[in-house]
């Protein structure tokens, strides 16, 4: 069999970095780890080529090589997805689909021929059995949920590293919480499913032998949902790991907000490697914290929790929504406040929409205030429901955010503040080479001297070099950062 792997396009988004990327000379910040696992999951002696569409043009002659296409992704690549099945269905090529946004949404979606839904580790192998013996079903779906202790590594060799800032590894699957918003639960459990020490520890194995040095985004939803485990067996093997290998990865991964109780498990995490941390804040509204069941963040001090994070060593990303029900007209400007007095730079705003497979899209189904209008994307102003304040109130207000957060003032506002309460970690920092020196160059000419408003990109520059002198190529990457965070928010608002 030949087997052709496509992952659809992201379009610009905050999370896509596409502006900043330009400054290191990256095309992606994340490889497609789905894609490269399912390709592990085929038979050995299959021929497999991977075809990611945010650092390669799929061309005819790739699908018409292949036997079966295989794709997938989330909701936000579905205008790229569609393209792409079109495209096979032209030349004739069969398409074998799969992911969350087909698991979600399969009745709706055409031109696919077999979809292989829900986790690949149960679906996949019943495909190629089926497939081998000449009886392919056009579905496969299953309730179970597999021990990814039985995950294979990724195959590593189908990328094109030089293209990515950043690889991807996962841990664990299911998340302990259940907020109505999110369809993780749905999807992969409440019980935190997990890798054990010796598995990871080999697929960093397999990660360093192929030669990749630098940033690594362990993609769990909530890798702090085992806390015993991770403090006990994993944490401990990653420090040891690290030092045996002089340091070579820094981590980056997703969490609740209760890190910031766990004064021992923040200490293990920074001492192995971790250094930015990805939480779900949503809200500094308590009302709407209860609306949407996360209840993890309710009665707390959000803005406390945050900076004894920071001052661990870890930079908090945080993500924060609006439009829920007990959502007012002052919501915009809490949001604001809470924003810059954190110190958070890179705050990820969207707009509030109804995943397929959630509590609300049921709710808002059952009151008659879900439409079907969103392409996948929460973060540019669509909506896919009739919220309480309305739409064109709720669309102005979240621009006003974005308008006033990634304006040059505020966000270099934002770097100070969060200087002033981070505490670097000794290991912090990879060692400057070419590449940093001409992103900084490349910096030092498009802020400095091309953009409107380089006075405060050259204030920002003074403030650190006279306060936090060893800060200053993070305080320069995230300067970058911000220049695609303005952009973005600029083809929003």
């Amino acid at each position: 069999m030949k087997i052709l792997l496509v992952n659809p396009e992201i379009p610009n988004t905050f999370w896509s970095y596409k502006k900043a990327l330009q400054f290191i000379g990256k095309k992606a910040s994340d490889p497609p780890l789905a894609m490269i696992t399912v390709a592990a999951l085929l038979p050995a002696a299959w021929q497999k080529r991977l075809i990611d569409m945010n650092v390669t043009q799929l061309k005819a002659r790739d699908i018409e090589w292949a036997d079966y296409v295989f794709i997938g992704g989330m909701n936000i690549q579905y205008e790229s997805f569609k393209r792409v099945v079109a495209q096979c269905n032209e030349i004739g090529t069969t398409v074998v689909a799969g992911g969350p946004m087909c698991t979600c949404s399969s009745e709706e979606i055409e031109g696919v021929d077999h979809f292989v839904l829900n986790e690949a580790e149960i679906t996949l192998p019943q495909f190629v059995d089926d497939l081998v013996a000449g009886t392919p079903k056009r579905v496969y779906a299953s309730n179970e949920f597999p021990d990814i202790r039985n995950t294979p590594i990724p195959l590593w060799n189908l990328l094109d590293m030089k293209k990515y800032s950043s690889m991807d590894l996962q841990y664990s699957r299911g998340c302990p919480y259940d907020c109505e918003f999110c369809s993780i639960t749905a999807m992969y459990g409440r019980k935190p499913r997990l890798k054990s020490p010796d598995q990871f520890v080999r697929e960093l194995d397999s990660l360093y032998a192929a030669g990749w040095r630098g940033g690594v985004f362990i993609v769990d939803d909530n890798f702090i949902g085992n806390r015993r485990v991770l403090k006990e067996e994993l944490l401990p093997s990653l420090i040891e790991w690290a030092k045996s290998h002089d340091h070579p990865f820094e981590y980056i991964t997703e969490a609740s907000i209760e890190l910031s109780d766990d004064e021992e498990l923040m200490g293990l995490m920074v001492e192995a490697g971790f250094r930015m941390v990805f939480v779900g804040i949503e809200t500094p509204e308590e009302a709407s914290l209860e609306e949407c069941s996360k209840n993890q963040n309710r009665r707390r001090d959000l803005l406390k929790s945050v900076r004894i994070m920071q001052r661990r060593g870890l930079n908090i990303l945080g993500g924060f929504i609006v439009g829920f029900d007990h959502d007012g007209p002052a919501t915009f400007n809490k949001q604001i406040q809470f924003i810059q007095q954190s110190g958070i730079t890179t705050a990820m705003v969207g707009i509030l929409n109804a995943l397929p497979l959630t509590r609300l899209a049921d709710r808002l189904k059952h009151e008659g205030r879900l439409v079907d209008s969103w392409n996948g994307n929460n973060v540019d102003s669509s909506l896919n429901f009739i919220p309480r304040m309305g739409s064109e109130a709720l669309v102005d207000g979240y621009k006003s955010i974005l308008r006033t957060i990634y304006s040059q003032k505020a966000y270099f506002e934002r770097i100070v503040t969060f200087l002033k309460e981070y505490r670097k970690p000794e290991k912090a920092g990879r060692k400057v080479g070419m590449r940093e020196i001409k992103a900084f160059l490349r910096a030092l000419f498009h802020l400095g001297l091309l953009e409107k408003g380089r006075w405060y990109f050259w204030k920002l520059m003074a403030h650190v070099l006279r306060n936090y002198p060893g800060s200053f190529p993070f305080a320069m990457d995230l300067a970058i950062r911000g220049f695609h965070y303005r952009k973005v928010a600029a083809s929003i608002t």
